[in-house]
């Protein structure tokens, strides 16, 4: 069993953090993901920036356009995963796009993955039908390849996603890019449910949850909650990380009280 999949325990709903690496500063990413631990996050994603990262909306667009301004590179994000190693034991996920992974090479991307601590990959622009190559290198590494599926997903692309994804499936809660939203999706249930039909990984919705009652209504029918919108919001001016803190109690707390 993986670092990953062993976060899944009966009666427990795993909480997922992300951060873009390099935002407001690389500083500022040290400090939070021990933070984010710290206050109960299960997994934490390190999100590599990218200079057309088509998934994510306004608000991580920014972070990532600011942390490639701050010369962030892959390689800096594997020096960085390295550093937080040695300082937290919950697993650390990196997410990206497919051009950098391709750019660095794919078996030395695995390879410095895997020897820098880090769990597993989230690429959202590689789909399962595109995906064999890098998925063998990265389960020789002992990495799990992490794939999405959204709402408008075919019942033939879930198939394939419960067949070959490793650690989780992340389920796209909208058919959109990510960002806070006031409220959650109409359908969300249904597409959660027709997932769990099919699937045995554990299932974790992102995209769009940005509160604690939010996260306790999705964690009601899923296995874990993905933020990370609302965490950058909160991170901006690079000044206190305390209403970070606070926010990841409640969502912590909520979750917990199912």
């Amino acid at each position: 069993m993986s670092r990953i999949a062993s976060v899944f325990r009966p009666a427990h709903k795993a909480l997922i953090a992300y951060v873009t690496v390099g935002y407001p500063t690389v500083e500022a990413t040290l400090k939070a993901v021990p933070l984010l631990a710290e206050g109960g996050c299960d997994i934490v994603e390190l999100g590599i920036p990218f200079s057309d990262p088509m998934a994510d909306g306004a608000t991580i667009q920014k972070a990532s356009f600011q942390a490639l301004h701050n010369g962030v590179t892959p390689r800096l994000c594997l020096e960085v995963v390295a550093k937080l190693r040695r300082q937290v034991s919950v697993p650390l996920v990196l997410m990206t796009y497919y051009n950098p992974v391709f750019s660095y090479g794919l078996e030395e991307f695995c390879r410095d993955g895997a020897l820098s601590g880090v769990d597993g990959f989230i690429i959202p622009d590689l789909p399962p039908e595109e995906g064999r190559p890098l998925e063998e290198i990265a389960r020789g590494q002992g990495l799990d390849l992490i794939y999405l599926l959204a709402p408008t997903s075919t019942d033939e692309r879930i198939r394939l996603v419960a067949e070959r994804a490793r650690g989780f499936i992340y389920l796209v809660s909208v058919a959109g890019v990510t960002g806070a939203r006031q409220s959650l999706a109409v359908g969300l249930e249904g597409f959660v449910s027709r997932v769990r039909r099919v699937a045995r990984q554990p299932l974790c919705v992102g995209f769009g949850i940005s509160t604690a009652e939010q996260a306790a209504r999705v964690a009601q029918v899923a296995d874990g909650v993905i933020v990370g919108s609302r965490i950058i919001q909160l991170m901006e001016g690079g000044g206190s990380l305390e209403p970070v803190r606070s926010f990841i109690g409640e969502m912590r707390r909520a979750l917990d009280g199912l």
